[in-house]
């Protein structure tokens, strides 16, 4: 599949299509297998992927056979598409890609299209009950955007992907509305004055009821532990929450994630009231169990300690801004950042985010849209940002490594790839 088919989030640009053809044409050749199960449809610029398996963990819990197709990966394949936590099994993969050859050369998809159509077919197979779906870039034209789902989620707009959704949030939110569909609910986790209306004016176009999930459930207080985030919340919606005041825990560090529960928790909460049977204790337990029940790794995570070394998957201005707020916070005597960007970043709305006390290895994934670790380290040199160019993330993590003391602290990011590598040594 690597070799044959163009893959988005190797090559960019050169393997996006601007249309649902081949998503359409893959489905009639399957037999429809989305219409098979119920399906949930999450979107966003930053947090769908969390979002993706907070919801995923509870309706598991919950006792629904939950299939979940999420990207991209860290390290293998098979991440993208669960049963219930279980990756799917190697042999399906084959056997898949094995008896369609001959239809996938005909048709040329890209590997997100047939990736999509994998995950549509191996949940129909298995007989799950309610799959999550991520979309994987933007919503309207996104290759996921054929199923009709139970509920629609949109997490939040921020600047992403520009080139092919937009270069304002007004166009951003557009193009990601596009996922919702006539008498549909969809949640939408963060208002904005240039997006809440572009998402208003849809859902009365397609006359689906709209829950702006901070109009629904407040944020009152958190508590952090290592491998655990408790949070205390306010009702502000009676109709969708028995509790005026609860509290959840949840298994994922960055603090970040309290957006992302309060998503989460309207969506389940809508959920409900769409016939799912969620109880209060299974609901709370799959929260708290969200890393443990679907193996989602890379967000605020900790590899190591003395010295501690976090690595996360943010990548563009909207998510980093929450990761270095959180990371300014941390208790260290020296900071050292392994620094790598993807090529098609907005690097002048993310360097001013990047902390100023560190001491940098820029370095970049090995894979051909990865911005140029020399014109990365020009390009922060240049805005006042200490450090030295490394050819490979390992060398970058290696480095880190034999310069830290017990006391300091290193963060591996900028990307998912450069998180990936490191992941796979450390």
């Amino acid at each position: 599949m690597y070799e044959a088919l163009p893959v988005f989030h190797r090559i960019g640009k050169a393997a996006y299509k601007a249309n649902l053809d081949n998503s359409v044409s893959l489905d009639r050749h399957f037999g429809h297998p989305h219409r098979k199960y119920k399906t949930v449809h999450v979107a966003g610029t930053n947090g769908k992927g969390s979002v993706s398996h907070i919801i995923a963990s509870a309706l598991h819990a919950a006792g629904y056979k939950t299939g979940l197709y999420t990207s991209p990966h860290l390290f293998d394949f098979r991440e993208r598409i669960k049963i219930n936590g279980q990756e799917i099994p190697e042999c399906d993969v084959i056997d898949f890609v094995e008896q369609n050859r001959s239809f996938i050369e005909y048709l040329k998809p890209s590997f997100f299209e047939i990736s999509s159509s994998m995950a549509f077919w191996f949940f129909a197979e298995k007989q799950v009950d309610v799959a999550v779906i991520e979309t994987g870039l933007g919503g309207r034209l996104d290759s996921t955007n054929i199923i009709m789902p139970e509920l629609c989620v949109i997490t939040n707009i921020g600047f992403d992907h520009t080139e092919f959704l937009g270069d304002s949030l007004g166009k951003i939110a557009s193009e990601k509305a596009g996922i919702i569909k006539p008498r549909v609910p969809v949640i939408i986790g963060e208002k904005h004055e240039q997006t809440t209306e572009v998402f208003a004016a849809k859902a009365r176009e397609s006359d689906s009821p709209v829950f702006f999930a901070e109009d629904c459930l407040s944020l009152l207080s958190s508590e952090n532990s290592p491998g655990k985030q408790t949070f205390a919340f306010a009702s502000l919606n009676n109709e969708l929450f028995e509790n005026d005041r609860f509290t959840a825990s949840l298994d994922l560090e960055g603090k970040y994630q309290c957006k992302n529960m309060v998503t989460a928790l309207t969506a389940l909460a809508v959920l409900k009231r769409q016939s799912f049977e969620i109880g209060w204790e299974a609901e709370q337990n799959g929260l708290a169990h969200t890393a443990l029940n679907t193996g989602l790794k890379g967000r605020w995570q900790t590899l190591r300690r003395n010295p501690a070394v976090i690595c996360d998957t943010g990548h563009n201005a909207h998510g980093l801004k929450y990761t270095m707020k959180q990371l300014k916070e941390q208790d260290y005597e020296r900071l050292y950042f392994v620094l790598g960007i993807v090529g098609d970043k907005d690097l002048d709305s993310i360097i001013p985010l990047l902390p100023e006390d560190a001491r940098y290895f820029f370095t970049q994934a090995s894979i051909p849209r990865a911005m140029d670790a020399e014109i990365l380290a020009e390009r922060c040199m240049k805005a006042g940002l200490n450090g030295e160019i490394v050819a490979t993330v390992d060398e970058a993590v290696q480095k880190a490594l034999g310069k830290a003391s017990a006391n300091d602290l290193i963060f591996i990011g900028g990307s998912t790839y450069v998180v990936a590598e490191a992941k796979a040594k450390y």
